[in-house]
């Protein structure tokens, strides 16, 4: 009898003594191992999950604790492990919801379509998955940009956190609410006090009236796109907004360049370069062909780019080039600017 009693406690020291190595022990994975647990995942499953990858020695063992040490749920997302942990590590991560986040980079000037790839380089998903949205989810926007055909200009350029449990449509309104912090903050969107006061009926988001903040905030959300490709120089935004409106003021033609070219990327045609026959491309967009401002915005602008649009200086200048030094030279005459064009032609020669 004593040797059966001495038996089972022999192996109950070493059941304990396995289960506390398997819970306690650190254990190092491959470098870079990333996890994918997703919605609903039972404790088994994600036990399985993690043994599979090798971040745990024992899925049982990780099940059992779980049990022992049941605090909180295990979140779903996508974990990123690259240093020796134990069980017990793990399932504090897991309850901790420390999920890893994908780092996107929008600089200022990118279109939708640049946006789209950025998202698609960081792992997030599939360009054309975002495309989708960007083309179609304008009702983000809605009560701001009624006339509004896409997202384009108002996914703000800024560095964004995304995990790959987010859908596209909450990266896109990520984006979106970025803008509307930074445009509240310049004074492009009523506080909601002032749009309040000036209503006499609730809004409804999904047809709101349009009014002339919403007017005057598509517009120069236009034009600081335009501004935005123009120029990457700060100081000069506002001269060249100055010049645009002096052009739209004469209902001249803008001729930008940067007009074209977006006109090709929705046509999918752009080939990288332009040429002069693209100056003939039949697209409202192309503002060459058709005077005033093209139908959207060109681009996403940064906040310089909107608040030049916002507050363009005061000159007479309907005309700039490059200066082959980074900046642009400003002419009030086709004579002022024909001589700029001749020096930056000089000057790119003598490179």
């Amino acid at each position: 009898m004593r040797t059966f009693f001495g038996f089972i406690t022999v192996a109950v020291l070493a059941a304990a003594g396995w289960f506390a190595w398997a819970v306690f022990t650190p254990l190092a994975p491959a470098p870079q191992t990333i996890i994918l647990l997703h919605p609903g995942y039972s404790t088994r499953r994600i036990a399985s999950e993690l043994k599979t990858a090798g971040v745990i020695r024992n899925a049982h063992a990780f099940v059992l604790w779980h049990y022992i040490d049941h605090r909180r749920s295990l979140k779903a997302g996508e974990y990123l492990f690259d240093k020796p942990v134990s069980i017990v590590d793990v399932q504090r991560r897991l309850r901790r919801g420390d999920v890893y986040f994908h780092t996107v980079v929008v600089p200022e000037g990118y279109t939708m379509f640049d946006v789209a790839r950025a998202i698609e380089a960081a792992g997030l998903g599939p360009a054309n998955d975002f495309l989708k949205v960007a083309h179609s989810d304008t009702a983000l926007i809605s009560d701001i940009a009624p006339n509004a055909h896409s997202l384009e200009g108002y996914l703000f350029p800024d560095t964004y956190e995304f995990t790959r449990m987010m859908t596209m449509e909450e990266m896109a309104g990520a984006m979106v609410r970025q803008f509307r912090q930074v445009a509240r903050q310049i004074g492009m969107i009523p506080g909601p006090a002032l749009i309040e006061s000036s209503q006499t009926q609730p809004i409804s988001v999904a047809d709101p009236p349009q009014t002339n903040f919403q007017n005057d905030l598509e517009r120069t959300v236009i034009m600081a796109s335009i501004v935005e490709k123009e120029t990457s120089v700060p100081e000069e935004r506002p001269l060249v907004a100055s010049v645009y409106y002096n052009r739209l003021a004469k209902h001249v033609a803008l001729d930008a360049d940067p007009s074209i070219i977006y006109a090709e990327l929705i046509a999918g045609t752009y080939q990288g370069a332009l040429h002069h026959d693209d100056m003939q491309f039949r697209s409202p967009y192309n503002t060459y062909r058709y005077v005033g401002l093209p139908p959207g915005p060109i681009g996403n602008p940064g906040r310089s780019s909107l608040e030049a649009a916002m507050h363009p200086a005061q000159t007479d200048y309907y005309y700039f080039v490059a200066d082959a030094q980074g900046h642009h030279r400003f002419a009030r005459t086709l004579e002022e600017h024909d001589k700029n064009v001749a020096a930056y032609r000089k000057a790119m020669q003598g490179r």
